[in-house]
C-alpha cells in the first residue's frame, strides 16, 4: 500500500484524537510509523492499525474505514485539487474513477494497486457500482464516496447488497443522493 494511505490515516487520526492516540495505535499494531507518500509498505500494516482503532474504540474494522475515507477525501482535495476540479457533482467524478481519476493516480504514485469499479445507472438519484480490489477495502470505498459527495456539497447513502467478504466475486454498492 502507498505512502500517502498510511499519511492521511495519520493526519485524520492525529486531527480528530490527537498525537497520543496515533502512538497508541502504533504501538498496539506493531506499525513502524515512518511513512513517505512514495513508498511502499506491507498492506497487513494498514490492516493492523485498524484492527487497533477498532479494538481501541469498540467498533467494527469497517466502520473505521468508512471513517477514514470521509476523513480522507478533503486532504485529497487540499493535495490533488486538479483531479476534482473538473467534476461539477460527485456522480461525474465516481463516473470517472477508472477512465481518469486512478490513470492519474498510477502517475503519481507508480505501483499503486487502484480498485476496478464497474457502473450501471439507474435513475438520476441512483449509481450501482461494482467494487472490485485484492485489497477488499469495500467499506473504506464506501467512505471515500461519502466524503466525495459532501465536497461537492451533497448528501448520498450508500449501501452493500453484495461483498466481497461474504464469498461474493465483487462488491455491489448502491449510492442513492439525498434531497
Amino acid at each position: 500500500m502507498k505512502g500517502i494511505i498510511f499519511n492521511l490515516l495519520e493526519e485524520a487520526v492525529i486531527d480528530q484524537f490527537g498525537d497520543g492516540v496515533w502512538d497508541d495505535l502504533l504501538q498496539a499494531s506493531g506499525a513502524s510509523g515512518s511513512y513517505t507518500s512514495l513508498g511502499s509498505y506491507p498492506d497487513a500494516e494498514a490492516v493492523a492499525l485498524v484492527g487497533a482503532a477498532a479494538t481501541a474504540l469498540d467498533k467494527p474494522a469497517a466502520d473505521i474505514l468508512r471513517w477514514f475515507g470521509q476523513a480522507a477525501m478533503p486532504r485529497f482535495v487540499e493535495r490533488y485539487p486538479a483531479l476534482f476540479a473538473p467534476h461539477q457533482n460527485a456522480r461525474d467524478f465516481l463516473l470517472a474513477l477508472n477512465t481518469i481519476i486512478h490513470p492519474e493516480v498510477h502517475k503519481l504514485y507508480p505501483g499503486a494497486v487502484c480498485p476496478h469499479f464497474r457502473y450501471q445507472s439507474a435513475e438520476a438519484d441512483r449509481l450501482q457500482l461494482g467494487y472490485t480490489s485484492p485489497r477488499r477495502l469495500c467499506a473504506l470505498a464506501e467512505g471515500l464516496i461519502l466524503g466525495a459527495a459532501a465536497h461537492y456539497g451533497e448528501m448520498v447513502s450508500v449501501s452493500q447488497s453484495a461483498c466481497m467478504h461474504e464469498g461474493a466475486r465483487a462488491c455491489a454498492l448502491e449510492v442513492r443522493w439525498v434531497s
